[in-house]
Protein backbone atom coordinates (compact mmCIF):
# COMPACT_ATOMS: atom_id res chain seq x y z
CA UNK A 1 0.00 0.00 0.00
CA UNK A 2 2.79 2.24 0.69
CA UNK A 3 4.63 1.50 -2.44
CA UNK A 4 1.65 2.35 -4.51
CA UNK A 5 0.66 5.41 -2.44
CA UNK A 6 4.52 6.95 -2.84
CA UNK A 7 4.26 5.94 -7.02
CA UNK A 8 0.72 7.58 -7.46
CA UNK A 9 2.35 11.01 -5.20
CA UNK A 10 5.58 11.02 -7.71
CA UNK A 11 3.18 10.49 -10.70
CA UNK A 12 1.10 13.71 -9.30
CA UNK A 13 3.90 15.76 -8.55
CA UNK A 14 6.03 14.90 -12.36
CA UNK A 15 2.29 15.69 -13.85
CA UNK A 16 2.14 18.97 -11.69
CA UNK A 17 5.52 19.98 -13.05
CA UNK A 18 4.42 19.48 -16.30
CA UNK A 19 1.27 21.55 -16.13
CA UNK A 20 3.47 24.18 -14.21
CA UNK A 21 6.27 24.57 -16.73
CA UNK A 22 3.84 26.56 -19.99
CA UNK A 23 2.88 28.50 -16.93
CA UNK A 24 6.94 29.93 -16.83
CA UNK A 25 6.72 31.51 -20.22
CA UNK A 26 3.21 33.05 -19.88
CA UNK A 27 0.90 30.31 -21.27
CA UNK A 28 -1.41 30.35 -18.96
CA UNK A 29 -5.15 28.29 -19.86
CA UNK A 30 -8.07 26.23 -17.89
CA UNK A 31 -5.71 23.28 -19.31
CA UNK A 32 -2.79 23.91 -17.10
CA UNK A 33 -5.03 25.77 -14.40
CA UNK A 34 -6.95 22.68 -14.02
CA UNK A 35 -4.73 20.10 -14.85
CA UNK A 36 -2.47 21.65 -11.78
CA UNK A 37 -5.34 22.48 -9.15
CA UNK A 38 -6.71 18.71 -9.52
CA UNK A 39 -3.33 16.75 -9.20
CA UNK A 40 -2.65 18.85 -6.41
CA UNK A 41 -5.91 17.85 -4.98
CA UNK A 42 -5.06 14.33 -5.68
CA UNK A 43 -1.45 14.75 -4.13
CA UNK A 44 -2.89 16.00 -0.89
CA UNK A 45 -5.18 12.76 -1.12
CA UNK A 46 -2.58 10.72 -1.79
CA UNK A 47 0.02 11.81 0.77
CA UNK A 48 -3.01 12.27 3.74
CA UNK A 49 -4.92 9.09 2.38
CA UNK A 50 -5.53 8.45 6.37
CA UNK A 51 -7.07 12.04 7.10
CA UNK A 52 -9.10 11.97 4.03
CA UNK A 53 -11.10 8.46 4.61
CA UNK A 54 -11.69 9.81 8.13
CA UNK A 55 -12.99 12.89 6.65
CA UNK A 56 -15.32 11.07 4.45
CA UNK A 57 -16.68 8.53 7.19
CA UNK A 58 -17.16 11.97 9.22
CA UNK A 59 -19.40 13.34 5.96
CA UNK A 60 -20.61 10.29 5.25
CA UNK A 61 -22.88 10.67 8.91
CA UNK A 62 -25.27 13.30 7.75
CA UNK A 63 -27.68 14.13 5.33
CA UNK A 64 -26.23 16.70 3.80
CA UNK A 65 -22.66 15.49 3.81
CA UNK A 66 -24.07 12.02 1.97
CA UNK A 67 -25.37 14.09 -0.49
CA UNK A 68 -22.57 16.16 -1.29
CA UNK A 69 -19.96 13.00 -1.75
CA UNK A 70 -22.20 10.94 -3.70
CA UNK A 71 -22.94 14.18 -6.04
CA UNK A 72 -18.74 14.34 -5.96
CA UNK A 73 -18.37 11.17 -6.85
CA UNK A 74 -20.74 10.89 -9.83
CA UNK A 75 -19.52 14.16 -11.17
CA UNK A 76 -15.85 12.89 -10.60
CA UNK A 77 -17.32 9.48 -12.77
CA UNK A 78 -18.94 11.31 -15.59
CA UNK A 79 -15.89 13.39 -15.92
CA UNK A 80 -13.78 10.87 -16.05
CA UNK A 81 -16.16 8.80 -18.70
CA UNK A 82 -16.12 12.09 -20.51
CA UNK A 83 -12.48 12.73 -20.96
CA UNK A 84 -11.58 9.13 -22.00
CA UNK A 85 -14.43 9.01 -24.64
CA UNK A 86 -13.26 12.25 -26.06
CA UNK A 87 -9.28 11.25 -25.77
CA UNK A 88 -9.84 8.30 -27.69
CA UNK A 89 -11.79 10.35 -30.55
CA UNK A 90 -9.25 12.94 -30.17
CA UNK A 91 -6.14 10.56 -30.90
CA UNK A 92 -8.46 9.22 -34.22
CA UNK A 93 -8.57 12.14 -35.35
CA UNK A 94 -5.22 13.07 -35.55
CA UNK A 95 -4.50 10.36 -37.60
CA UNK A 96 -6.82 10.04 -40.85
CA UNK A 97 -4.23 11.56 -43.30
CA UNK A 98 -5.65 12.11 -46.84
CA UNK A 99 -5.21 9.70 -49.79
CA UNK A 100 -3.76 11.94 -52.04
CA UNK A 101 -2.99 15.41 -53.32
CA UNK A 102 -6.70 16.03 -54.68
CA UNK A 103 -7.16 18.15 -51.42
CA UNK A 104 -6.36 21.72 -50.09
CA UNK A 105 -4.55 22.41 -47.16
CA UNK A 106 -5.71 24.29 -44.84
CA UNK A 107 -2.97 25.31 -41.80
CA UNK A 108 -4.63 26.52 -38.89
CA UNK A 109 -2.73 29.66 -37.54
CA UNK A 110 -1.24 29.85 -34.10
CA UNK A 111 0.97 32.24 -31.92
CA UNK A 112 3.65 34.56 -34.11
CA UNK A 113 6.79 36.01 -31.97
CA UNK A 114 8.36 39.17 -33.69
CA UNK A 115 6.86 38.58 -37.29
CA UNK A 116 8.49 35.15 -36.71
CA UNK A 117 6.27 31.40 -36.39
CA UNK A 118 6.27 30.42 -32.57
CA UNK A 119 7.96 26.95 -32.01
CA UNK A 120 4.36 25.12 -32.15
CA UNK A 121 3.52 27.12 -35.83
CA UNK A 122 6.75 26.04 -37.07
CA UNK A 123 5.81 22.45 -36.62
CA UNK A 124 2.53 22.85 -38.16
CA UNK A 125 4.63 24.53 -41.05
CA UNK A 126 6.72 21.76 -41.34
CA UNK A 127 4.23 19.15 -41.90
CA UNK A 128 2.21 20.71 -44.56
CA UNK A 129 5.96 21.74 -45.99
CA UNK A 130 6.19 17.78 -46.58
CA UNK A 131 3.07 17.22 -47.66
CA UNK A 132 3.41 20.25 -50.42
CA UNK A 133 6.52 18.63 -51.62
CA UNK A 134 5.32 15.44 -52.45
CA UNK A 135 2.21 16.59 -54.08
CA UNK A 136 3.47 19.74 -55.56
CA UNK A 137 0.03 20.38 -57.34
CA UNK A 138 -1.55 20.79 -53.73
CA UNK A 139 -2.73 24.14 -52.91
CA UNK A 140 -2.26 25.74 -49.29
CA UNK A 141 -4.46 28.22 -47.90
CA UNK A 142 -2.22 29.51 -44.90
CA UNK A 143 -5.20 30.82 -42.04
CA UNK A 144 -4.57 33.16 -38.74
CA UNK A 145 -4.99 36.69 -38.12
CA UNK A 146 -2.98 39.58 -36.19
CA UNK A 147 -3.68 39.18 -32.65
CA UNK A 148 -2.81 42.65 -30.52
CA UNK A 149 0.48 41.69 -30.00
CA UNK A 150 1.80 40.81 -33.31
CA UNK A 151 3.58 42.26 -35.35
CA UNK A 152 2.29 40.98 -38.57
CA UNK A 153 -0.47 38.40 -38.98
CA UNK A 154 -0.27 34.75 -38.41
CA UNK A 155 -1.30 34.09 -42.22
CA UNK A 156 1.44 36.57 -43.11
CA UNK A 157 4.19 35.16 -41.03
CA UNK A 158 2.81 31.49 -42.67
CA UNK A 159 3.58 32.43 -46.31
CA UNK A 160 6.56 34.10 -45.72
CA UNK A 161 7.93 31.19 -44.02
CA UNK A 162 6.58 28.91 -46.84
CA UNK A 163 7.98 31.08 -49.13
CA UNK A 164 11.98 30.87 -47.83
CA UNK A 165 11.64 27.36 -47.65
CA UNK A 166 10.85 26.90 -51.69
CA UNK A 167 6.85 26.75 -52.23
CA UNK A 168 5.74 28.57 -55.02
CA UNK A 169 3.77 31.95 -53.97
CA UNK A 170 1.24 31.09 -56.60
CA UNK A 171 -0.06 27.79 -54.74
CA UNK A 172 -0.54 29.67 -51.37
CA UNK A 173 -3.66 31.54 -50.45
CA UNK A 174 -3.79 33.88 -47.52
CA UNK A 175 -7.04 33.96 -45.06
CA UNK A 176 -5.70 36.92 -42.58
CA UNK A 177 -8.70 37.73 -40.65
CA UNK A 178 -9.77 34.93 -38.47
CA UNK A 179 -9.29 34.44 -34.63
CA UNK A 180 -10.61 31.48 -33.66
CA UNK A 181 -10.61 28.18 -35.26
CA UNK A 182 -14.68 28.41 -36.05
CA UNK A 183 -13.11 31.35 -37.84
CA UNK A 184 -10.07 29.77 -39.54
CA UNK A 185 -12.55 26.89 -41.48
CA UNK A 186 -15.64 29.41 -42.25
CA UNK A 187 -13.11 32.25 -43.90
CA UNK A 188 -11.09 29.25 -45.29
CA UNK A 189 -14.09 28.08 -46.99
CA UNK A 190 -15.17 31.40 -48.75
CA UNK A 191 -11.86 31.49 -49.93
CA UNK A 192 -11.28 28.22 -51.41
CA UNK A 193 -14.80 28.54 -53.14
CA UNK A 194 -13.68 32.25 -54.14
CA UNK A 195 -10.39 30.66 -55.89
CA UNK A 196 -11.90 27.57 -57.11
CA UNK A 197 -10.08 24.90 -54.97
CA UNK A 198 -10.88 21.37 -54.47
CA UNK A 199 -13.44 22.10 -51.46
CA UNK A 200 -12.27 18.54 -49.56
CA UNK A 201 -9.21 19.68 -47.02
CA UNK A 202 -6.59 18.67 -45.18
CA UNK A 203 -6.65 20.73 -41.35
CA UNK A 204 -2.66 21.01 -40.83
CA UNK A 205 -2.31 21.65 -36.74
CA UNK A 206 -1.30 19.34 -34.07
CA UNK A 207 -3.13 16.15 -33.10
CA UNK A 208 -4.99 17.49 -30.03
CA UNK A 209 -6.84 19.88 -32.36
CA UNK A 210 -7.88 18.06 -35.14
CA UNK A 211 -10.94 16.53 -33.54
CA UNK A 212 -12.83 20.00 -32.80
CA UNK A 213 -11.40 20.86 -36.22
CA UNK A 214 -12.83 18.29 -38.09
CA UNK A 215 -16.19 18.87 -36.13
CA UNK A 216 -16.17 22.55 -37.44
CA UNK A 217 -15.51 21.57 -40.64
CA UNK A 218 -18.06 19.48 -40.92
CA UNK A 219 -20.76 21.66 -39.38
CA UNK A 220 -20.12 24.34 -42.36
CA UNK A 221 -20.07 21.34 -45.25
CA UNK A 222 -16.68 20.80 -45.66
CA UNK A 223 -15.00 17.10 -45.66
CA UNK A 224 -11.86 17.04 -43.58
CA UNK A 225 -8.60 15.30 -43.57
CA UNK A 226 -6.09 15.46 -41.54
CA UNK A 227 -2.19 16.19 -41.01
CA UNK A 228 -1.19 16.33 -37.77
CA UNK A 229 2.28 18.01 -36.26
CA UNK A 230 4.41 17.12 -33.75
CA UNK A 231 3.59 18.97 -30.08
CA UNK A 232 6.24 19.43 -27.74
CA UNK A 233 6.14 17.04 -24.89
CA UNK A 234 6.21 19.27 -22.00
CA UNK A 235 2.87 21.56 -23.70
CA UNK A 236 0.92 18.66 -24.83
CA UNK A 237 -0.71 17.83 -21.60
CA UNK A 238 -1.82 21.71 -21.30
CA UNK A 239 -2.86 22.03 -24.63
CA UNK A 240 -5.06 18.21 -24.37
CA UNK A 241 -7.12 19.15 -21.21
CA UNK A 242 -7.83 22.40 -22.84
CA UNK A 243 -9.43 20.52 -25.71
CA UNK A 244 -11.43 18.32 -23.25
CA UNK A 245 -13.32 22.30 -22.26
CA UNK A 246 -12.36 23.86 -25.93
CA UNK A 247 -14.88 20.83 -27.33
CA UNK A 248 -17.56 21.53 -25.48
CA UNK A 249 -17.40 25.00 -26.00
CA UNK A 250 -17.23 24.93 -29.81
CA UNK A 251 -19.04 22.25 -30.44
CA UNK A 252 -22.28 22.30 -27.90
CA UNK A 253 -22.29 25.54 -26.22
CA UNK A 254 -21.76 27.50 -29.58
CA UNK A 255 -24.26 25.40 -31.59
Amino acid sequence: MVSIRLFLAALFLYLIDLFVQPMRIGIINIGNVGGTVTCGILLVITVLFGSFMKLVRFLWKSGGGRVFLIITAVMTVLFIIYASVISIFMYRASRDRPRDGNTTLVILGCKVRNGFPSEMLRLRLDAAYDFLIENPDTPVVVSGGQGSDEIISEAQCMKEYLVKRGISEDRIYMEDKSASTEENLKFSKELIEKEGLCRDITIVTDGYHQFRAEILSGRIGMKAYNISSDTQDWLLPTYWVREWFGIVYSCVLRR
